[in-house]
């Protein structure tokens, strides 16, 4: 195992021996400078693991030399020496980077576990980069399956609003759309990426619980508050918080959430002071927030707050070209998995895949490749080991409502559209009635209007 290196950088002859000896004692390679030059040279050649400077050296200062170390090398951790322990300088030197600041003589108990926490802190900083960087790669748009036209205005979208500081995001879409993996990457394509990405689900957990697990709470603020609890709001500063399924929210949390995004400001529970963040806040729902607010389930007002940035994603039978390259994607990962080796899917399972209508959107796709992966013993996933009823005709999906054109011979898209204009006559064009008779969201709707070139305003005067 290689030894780590520490560079000593002293314009004392003697007091580099001494630290060389003992350092070397601790099983450590030495390098050493009796200079600002010499140091940024041996900095370069010898690649130090940590570097020991005094802050009085005669070519410069050592608080100018410390910041020239970390504009090469950010990483290193650089521990000041002097034999003066003027405060100016130590404050200056931590404002630069330094791990830490020693006076003369130094103490040899103490320099060696100054040097054992600072390099345990570095190889821990390089290890968080590491796992950051490869759980960002995971994040990149381009890493995503986005054959269809749709996806692809999707990625480009988020990535935009990632770049930018908008600090309300609303997702809306189907359960199992992948609203969860929008947000996550909205957040590590973002410069926020560096702080905590935290989610919760408002419908999983009870009502009387949700306010403080989001603001948090003051001791004494109820019976069981022991002591003071910070709430994810505050834990993500900085950072990202994002709020599934936001629909569920009761009213008086509604208000609250709203003065929030208003302000940036709340309070704990219990607390009287209000205390300021800097998040940005995804919210995300599958039912349609307007319809909500007509009947009163929803406050317009935090509405109109979410709705500045939204993002509609498209359910998975509304971007057929997508299914086989996610399934492919999936089988992919499931192969890694459960270490085997199947290669794709049999032709009839493909036919079988473009012609259902996956209620369940991704979520499904993915669900069903897994369990066929975990009983399939040929080179292809075949159609015994399916999930999906193959009895049935593949459209037989809870989002398609059966109606008079079911059998009248029509194509699909044929029969879409016929049930679009029929469900907007009975509304006299109304969307938000429209939506509610076909059962889909207003979103929904309105993707499917201008897909078939619709004009809802001309259909209710056709009544």
């Amino acid at each position: 195992m290689r030894k780590r290196k520490v560079l000593i950088v002293d314009d004392e002859k003697l007091l580099r021996w001494s630290l060389s000896q003992k350092i070397q004692e601790w099983n450590f390679d030495v390098a050493e400078a009796e200079n600002g030059e010499t140091a940024l040279f041996k900095a370069e050649e010898e690649a130090p693991d940590l570097v020991m400077l005094d802050v009085k050296l005669p070519d410069k200062k050592g608080t100018d030399l410390l910041q020239e170390l970390k504009n090469k090398n950010p990483e290193v951790p650089v521990i000041m020496m002097t034999a003066y322990g003027v405060i100016d300088d130590a404050v200056i030197a931590m404002r630069r980077g330094a791990y830490d600041f020693i006076t003369k003589p130094i103490d040899d108990s103490k320099l060696k576990n100054t040097i054992k926490n600072a390099l345990e802190t570095a190889s821990l900083k390089k290890e968080v980069a590491y796992y950051r960087e490869r759980e960002k790669k995971q994040f990149d748009p381009s890493q995503f399956v986005a054959q269809s036209k749709t996806m692809k205005q999707v990625f480009e979208m988020v990535r935009k609003i990632a770049e930018s500081e908008a600090s309300i995001i609303l997702l809306q879409g189907e359960s199992g759309t992948g609203k969860d993996l929008l947000a996550q990457t909205i957040h590590y394509l973002s410069r926020r990426d560096q702080s905590a990405y935290l989610a919760i689900n408002c419908s999983a957990i009870p009502e009387n619980l949700l306010e403080s697990e989001l603001f948090g709470y003051e001791k004494g603020a109820f019976t069981d508050a022991k002591q003071r609890k910070k709430g994810l709001v505050e834990l993500a500063e900085a950072g990202t918080l994002f709020l599934d399924e936001i629909s569920t929210l009761n009213l008086h949390l509604q208000a609250k959430l709203l003065r929030f995004l208003e302000t940036q400001t709340f309070k704990r529970v219990g607390g009287l002071k209000d205390i300021e963040v800097d998040i940005r806040v995804i919210a995300a729902t599958n039912q349609d927030l307007e319809i909500a607010c007509e009947e009163g389930n929803f406050r317009k007002d935090l509405y109109y707050r979410l709705n500045v940035c939204p993002v509609f994603i498209p359910p998975l039978r509304e971007r057929k070209s997508d299914i086989i390259p996610l399934a492919q994607q999936f089988i992919s990962h499931y192969n890694s998995k459960f270490r085997k080796d199947i290669t794709g899917l049999a032709p009839d399972v493909e036919k079988l895949f473009m012609e259902y209508g996956w209620p369940g959107n991704v979520r499904e796709l993915k669900n069903a490749v897994e369990r066929a992966m975990i009983f399939e013993e040929e080179s292809l996933i075949t159609t015994k080991n399916l999930p999906i009823p193959l009895g049935k005709s593949p459209m037989e999906s809870s989002h398609n409502p059966p109606g008079k054109f079911a059998t009248s011979g029509l194509s699909l898209e044929e029969m879409e559209k016929e049930l679009l204009k029929e469900a907007l006559k009975k509304a006299n064009g109304n969307q938000s009635q429209a939506a509610k008779l076909l059962k889909i969201t207003r979103d929904t709707l309105r993707y499917k209007i201008k897909k078939y070139g619709l004009n809802s305003k001309e259909l209710s005067h056709s009544l």
